[in-house]
């Protein structure tokens, strides 16, 4: 594709809406991506658009991680079991999405996404309680939700950020900011996987690419900003996350009924 000044500007633009939401919630940014480089870039290939996006999603969401990570947000060997069981979950979910009645699943696993999120908002206002790293206690569970988390987002072709902050909450007991936080380092695993397998078919393209980075790092510095503030304020981060997951829960809904 070649890029003129105002579909670059339009990419970096959008690469700033990919990492703030990325630095704000942890999720949200392969479903924005994409989209943005379709229908605001003007990328004509899906599968290009869909490769491009995976990269500048795994940077986008490495620069919120290092802003949370100054802030003393993460979780790291929680962190890292997950995106390491969810790496392998998503092998998994890649092979069985291929055989498998997608539409049927995804109604299923929409409604599914509707109950975590009236759960959240059921709890929003619950203290928070002090966010140890993974243990010997709880890391076979993390890492069992991140197997899930992964096969669900690999079957599903879906990046998985909006998974994987409520699966950190029930698998290690976090606060939503420690959890959005700690997400990030699953979805820059997740999305480098996505992009090296695409990567490999020749279908990144490394200039949008780079103009969708640059807009993420600050948008990503501005997002996780944002998420600070709203921690600070009990139960507005969990209530707009799971206003989020209600969102894309809908449309998964409509896409299913569609199909």
């Amino acid at each position: 594709m070649v890029l003129d000044t105002l579909h670059s500007a339009l990419a970096l633009l959008s690469g700033g809406v990919v990492g703030f939401t990325l630095g704000l919630v942890g999720g949200g940014g392969s479903i924005l991506a994409v989209p943005l480089m379709l229908y605001v870039v003007g990328v004509r290939d899906p599968h290009m658009a869909i490769g491009t996006s995976a990269l500048a999603v795994a940077a986008n969401a490495a620069t919120g991680l290092f802003h949370h990570a100054r802030a003393g947000n993460v979780r790291w060997r929680c962190g890292g079991a997950f995106a390491a069981a969810g790496v392998l979950g998503a092998a998994l979910g890649f092979s069985l999405g291929k055989a498998c009645d997608g539409q049927r699943l995804l109604f299923l696993f929409a409604l599914l996404m509707l109950v975590v999120a009236g759960l959240m908002l059921r709890h929003r206002n619950a203290p928070d309680q002090p966010c140890p790293d993974c243990n010997s206690r709880n890391a076979p569970r993390v890492a069992a939700f991140g197997f899930g988390t992964g096969a669900f987002s690999g079957f599903f072709g879906i990046g998985g950020g909006f998974l994987i902050v409520p699966a950190l909450i029930g698998s290690a007991a976090m606060p939503i900011l420690n959890a959005v936080a700690t997400s990030l380092v699953a979805v820059t695993a997740f999305g480098l996987t996505t992009a090296a397998n695409y990567a490999s078919s020749g279908l990144v393209d490394w200039r949008l690419a780079a103009l969708f980075i640059s807009g993420g790092l600050v948008g990503g510095m501005a997002g996780s900003g944002a998420a600070r503030r709203l921690a600070a304020q009990r139960g507005r981060l969990t209530t707009l996350f799971a206003g989020l997951i209600c969102l894309v829960a809908l449309y998964m809904l409509a896409r299913s009924l569609a199909g």
